[in-house]
């Protein structure tokens, strides 16, 4: 198992943030950022909010939930 850092200790200032093409290209989506190994999430509303962090697997996992169709009760 892969100890996740604390987001509150990672430097958010070099990640390359991505949004759904979905989106319309609104602020009104989350982004998804590669820090090393982990993967982090933001709202796109606010930029300077601390981001979620995230394993390559949980993002996986959500990824093939969403692909699936496991979470289209939520649209």
């Amino acid at each position: 198992m892969i100890n996740k850092p604390d987001p509150v200790e990672i430097d958010f200032s070099d990640v390359i943030w991505e949004k759904s093409p979905f989106s319309g290209g609104s602020d009104n989506c989350v982004e998804f950022g590669t820090v090393g190994q982990f993967i982090a999430i933001r709202d796109s509303k606010n930029p300077t909010q601390t981001p979620l962090v995230y394993t390559r697997a949980e993002i996986g996992a959500l990824l093939d939930g969403a692909k699936s169709g496991a979470f289209d009760h939520l649209r």
